[in-house]
């Protein structure tokens, strides 16, 4: 059991002070990183904090003070150095957008506990496994941006770096051991590519959570007040959910309240909400009702083809196996194979291994590990 007192580390509100811990960076062989964001509290997130723990030393960078965080950029594409985050595709997506950083290397323990089968891989729940160590997530949702920040929120940032570290270390070597760690490591370097998403230009309903299911006239009724609704948020800095939750929205949407009375009755929309933006809401809903049915937008479907009946039968047979392989495991079966995976299989029926490689969604260490039961078991099939 690891001492639960609070962790030390270092400070960094100055540009002089992060040049001088670059050569603590730059001889690490492994770094463990987590960064702080304010997007519970801003239109326009932004990175607040960049953690970075060595063997010997943890740091805060403060890139509010710190402006120029250029230093670390060549830290983070070197491949001698391993970066070890939890959960690092939100953090992968923030760096590169914030200050242009490039992450190689990586190694992410959310990445490493789902092919060890830990069902609950949050990095609370590790630390609490590995180290015996309760951690606080009080202060996640806490706003990050505020100037001094509270010891305890620096404690709690330095907290979970600090075990980044050894815990990869331990699922590294349970990875070896169960012959995993190719499959790890391919995920990782594909994770490092995600980007932020580009400006979006088309309609916002696209990225809304149940709009695909929308009649036309609803999707007109939701895209009025999706617009709306970032315009609100936009001019008063604050995230969407904020001006308006996404619950009601949708309830807006389907049920084309044209009265404040009609908005009463939409479940999790206040009083208080009425009475601000009560008589903008019922005008956008009017707008979207007296479109002319050739105004109304569709949601974009993709084209899906459809399979045939001995590529459905291959899929099925794919499924079962990938399912009894996964119990083997002790995984997620979707960690051996996902089901977007099995249909573009299915339709390619390769008759080999290197087949496979010819299939984008299939990963390599797929092809090395399972390739030849996958082509054994479609020649089976037929």
């Amino acid at each position: 059991m690891m001492d639960q007192s609070p962790p030390e580390y270092v400070l960094i509100e100055q540009e002089a002070d992060l040049h001088r811990v670059m050569p603590e960076l730059q001889g690490a062989p492994v770094i463990g990183v987590d960064l702080e964001a304010d997007s519970m509290f801003h239109y326009q997130e932004k990175v607040c904090l960049v953690q970075i723990a060595t063997e010997r030393v943890n740091l805060l960078i403060d890139p509010l003070s710190v402006r120029d965080l250029s230093p670390l950029i060549p830290i983070f594409a070197d491949k001698e150095i391993r970066k070890v985050f939890h959960g690092a595709d939100y953090d992968i997506r923030s760096l590169y957008r914030d200050f242009s950083i490039e992450v190689h290397s990586l190694f992410d323990t959310q990445v490493a506990a789902r092919f060890l089968g830990i069902r609950e891989i949050s990095l609370a729940n590790l630390l609490q496994t590995y180290f015996h160590v309760a951690s606080d997530k009080k202060y996640q949702k806490k706003d990050w941006s505020q100037r001094p920040l509270p010891a305890p929120m620096m404690a709690y940032a330095a907290q979970d770096i600090c075990y980044l570290i050894p815990l990869s270390r331990i699922l590294r070597e349970d990875l070896k051991k169960k012959g995993r760690l190719l499959c790890v490591e391919e995920e990782c370097d594909l994770l490092s590519g995600v980007r932020a998403n580009a400006t979006k230009t088309g309609p916002l309903f696209t990225s809304f959570k149940g709009a695909a299911r929308l009649d036309p006239r609803s999707l007109a009724v939701l895209e009025n007040i999706l617009r709306f609704r970032d315009q609100a948020a936009r001019r008063r800095d604050c995230p969407h959910f904020k001006v308006l939750g996404n619950a009601p929205i949708l309830e807006i949407a389907q049920r084309k309240p044209l009265s404040r009375a009609d908005l009463g009755g939409i479940k999790g929309l206040s009083a208080r909400q009425i009475d601000q933006m009560g008589d903008v809401l019922i005008q956008k809903v009017k707008d979207a009702v007296s479109l002319s049915t050739t105004a109304l937008p569709a949601y974009p479907r993709k084209a899906w083809e459809r399979l045939k009946a001995s590529d459905v039968d291959r899929a099925e047979a794919l499924k079962n196996w990938r399912d009894r392989l996964g119990e083997q495991w002790g995984v997620d079966p979707a960690v051996i194979c996902t089901n977007a995976q099995i249909r573009e299989i299915a339709i390619a029926n390769p008759k080999r291994p290197e087949d496979l490689t010819a299939i984008k969604e299939v990963r390599n260490w797929q092809i090395e590990l399972l390739g030849p039961k996958i082509c054994r078991l479609l020649k089976s099939t037929g």
